[in-house]
């Protein structure tokens, strides 16, 4: 069995790996890295199969691409490929919108759709002579793992979470030979989930209560929905708005892949919709408003950010991973943010939360040793050998970009 990433193994971003084995060619994840510009992996030689783990963009972004060049068919959970459809024709806009070439059309993304072959936890299909089980992946609803089994068994993680969220149950391990595992936060710790909820809890509160707005910006897939069952109880006004409202509804069209299908659907009823400009003016008043933009680089986010620039009473809420250059990463390093006429200082508080949908270092290597592989292949992390050092016992491989490597 031969692997080669396409996508560098060493960073966070444009996943790709591509297996043979008795003639066939299987793909593992084409994504892309949201930068400016895009960057993209390798060019991928035509493929049976892609297995595609969840929707995210940094293991989706560029599965349009293939399917348009070489028909390929994509197997995922039905929830996958509904929320990554969004995700496509939302990456097009803004390729148009920056001014950068779009990497595939609106064909290649119907082509994509066209090609799917659901496939769903527990579930096990026969292809290029393994037997393919899905698992969960505790990472966002639809997210799974893939165990291959033939004379050896090889799991494939994706990107995975241990710990269970209000959203969805945690991932559990799979016994195998091979272990072919994400290694995001090797090094690093989470901080204790219940803590962190508890204060963010606390600073709504607190801020509502001396006369300040709140605004919560979050990814779109799965931390939307997070804040809005970790909020939905509290006696404010509360607002949504963003894409994340589209992917709600998906999620509560899936109920099998949620912790709790009535949670979700009590905390959508919890929250007013934004659902047009008038909408938008109400939201702009309201107490709490959670909305897309979770980077602040776009989205309606900047809208109420303009909003609350100047007022001391007021908090930004930031729920998950600010990226190098990223008006997130700037306002949290700098107090400064370009909210389209250039950086400017922005005056209310502003707190940032660990809510990371990811093992943490100590998650990761749990995981790991309940596996029980022989071999071990670490990629998806900027410092692989920091997690590498603490599997005593293991054969560990940190793979380079391009290049081939034997799994037996």
């Amino acid at each position: 069995m031969k692997l080669r990433f396409l996508g560098n193994p060493a960073e966070v971003g444009a996943e790709s790996l591509i297996l043979h084995h008795k003639g066939a060619t299987l793909g593992f994840e084409y994504g892309m890295k949201v930068a400016k510009p895009p960057e993209f992996p390798l060019q991928a030689p035509p493929m049976d199969y892609i297995f595609l783990t969840h929707c995210h963009l940094d293991h989706s972004g560029m599965v349009p691409s293939l399917c348009g060049r070489f028909d390929t068919g994509v197997v995922s959970t039905p929830l996958t490929v509904d929320v990554s459809e969004i995700l496509w024709y939302d990456s097009l806009k803004i390729a148009g919108y920056e001014g950068y070439s779009k990497p595939y059309s609106k064909a290649d993304i119907e082509t994509t759709l066209r090609n799917h072959v659901p496939m769903t936890f527990g579930e096990s299909v026969d292809v290029a002579g393994f037997e393919i089980t899905m698992h969960s992946a505790g990472h966002v609803p639809g997210a799974g793992m893939f165990e291959l089994k033939g004379e050896r068994t090889t799991v494939f993680t994706g990107d995975i979470h241990t710990y269970n969220t209000k959203l969805v149950w945690g991932a559990h391990p799979v016994k195998c030979d091979n272990l072919i595992v994400e290694a995001t936060y090797a090094g690093k710790l989470h901080t204790d989930r219940m803590q962190t909820e508890q204060a963010l809890i606390q600073k709504v509160h607190e801020v509502i209560e001396r006369g300040g707005r709140v605004v919560v910006p979050s990814f779109a897939v799965g931390r939307t929905q997070e804040m809005m069952l970790m909020l939905m109880d509290m006696d404010y006004e509360k607002w949504v708005d963003g894409m994340g409202k589209s992917v709600t509804r998906f999620y509560l069209d899936h109920p099998e892949y949620l912790r709790s299908h009535k949670k979700l659907a009590k905390a959508r009823r919890n929250f007013r919709e934004v659902r047009s400009p008038s909408n938008r003016d109400k939201a702009r008043k309201a107490d709490i408003i959670v909305t897309t933009g979770g980077m602040l680089d776009g989205g309606p986010a900047l809208t109420y950010i303009r909003d609350i620039k100047k007022d001391p009473k007021s908090a930004i809420l930031l729920t998950g991973y600010q990226a190098e250059e990223t008006n997130g990463r700037i306002l949290i390093e700098q107090g400064m943010m370009n909210l389209g006429d250039g950086p400017e200082r922005i005056n209310c508080e502003v707190i940032k939360y660990d809510f990371s949908a990811h093992a943490d270092h100590d998650e990761l290597l749990s995981f790991i040793r309940a596996c029980d592989p022989e071999n071990v292949v670490l990629f998806h992390s900027d410092q692989p050998e920091l997690l590498a050092q603490d599997l005593d016992g293991m054969n560990v491989i940190l793979p380079k970009w391009d290049e081939s490597f034997n799994l037996e």
